[in-house]
């Protein structure tokens, strides 16, 4: 029986003397995929593969679970609190880059050396949804995806409008945006852990260079979306023929052919 990992391989990569699992496969250019909580899922295995069947390639890191384990509450929970101590991510400040971003950084230049093309595409998800923005100050990062971004979470006001970068980096940002590196955001309309404060945030900053495709889960929806909905490209996924959600999916990976093949 063919595993959640079919199609991948196990590397280890290190940075600044830190040491993480990255499952890598597919050839050419390169996306790097940062899981969601809580940890590299089967379905979050599946949008690698579909990545790879577009001939890109993909390095998908491990930061936190058990990889290739399926989602349960207990295992979600244990995942999150384990995000929220760690000290690579910042999921309650404002104003700061986490510094695990320095590593994706340098996986990201990795994956370039490696895949070729233009540059390297990156998506985050959830605690990671914003990572792509903090990795798009190198300028190897041409393709930045950030799907239902949650850090830092949305406890109040100031919470929900942070972008989660610095304000240097911040400002790396808005000026690769204004020379034309657009960013793609997706979230659903009812998910409160990736607010539509942010989105509002992200136009305001970069304008017209950030798309934001934002998927109707309000009451009674005609999609059947939940008003829980949250994982736009793996669990909360209805991949059939003229539902928001695969539209969104064909749009990430049209996104990231776009600009590297």
């Amino acid at each position: 029986m063919p595993g959640p990992l079919d199609g991948f391989t196990s590397e280890p990569f290190t940075h600044d003397g830190v040491t993480r699992d990255v499952w890598v496969g597919g050839e050419g250019p390169a996306v790097v995929v940062v899981h969601e909580i809580p940890g590299v899922t089967p379905k979050v295995a599946d949008f690698g593969r579909r990545v790879i069947d577009r001939g890109m390639s993909v390095f998908m890191p491990d930061l936190v679970g058990t990889v290739g384990k399926e989602p349960a509450m207990p295992y979600i929970l244990s995942s999150m609190a384990r995000v929220c101590v760690a000290r690579e991510f910042t999921m309650l400040a404002t104003g700061k880059t986490s510094p695990i971003i320095e590593w994706l950084k340098a996986l990201s230049r990795t994956a370039h050396q490696r895949g070729g093309g233009p540059g390297v595409g990156a998506v985050g998800m959830c605690f990671s949804g914003g990572f792509a923005l903090g990795m798009m100050v190198d300028p190897v990062v041409v393709a930045p995806v950030l799907s239902q971004p949650s850090s830092p979470f949305p406890l109040t006001r100031s919470h929900r409008r942070d972008l989660g970068v610095s304000p240097s980096d911040l400002e790396v940002v808005k000026e690769r945006a204004a020379d034309g590196c657009q960013v793609l955001g997706l979230r659903f309309t009812n998910d409160r852990m990736a607010p539509g404060d942010r989105f509002d945030a992200l136009r305001r900053q970069l304008g017209e260079a950030f798309i934001g495709v934002e998927i109707d889960s309000s009451k009674g929806n005609p999609w059947g979306n939940k008003s829980i909905a949250h994982s736009v490209l793996t669990e909360d996924l209805q991949d059939v023929d003229g539902h928001p959600t695969r539209d969104a999916l064909h749009q990430v990976l049209d996104f990231f052919a776009d600009r590297l093949l």
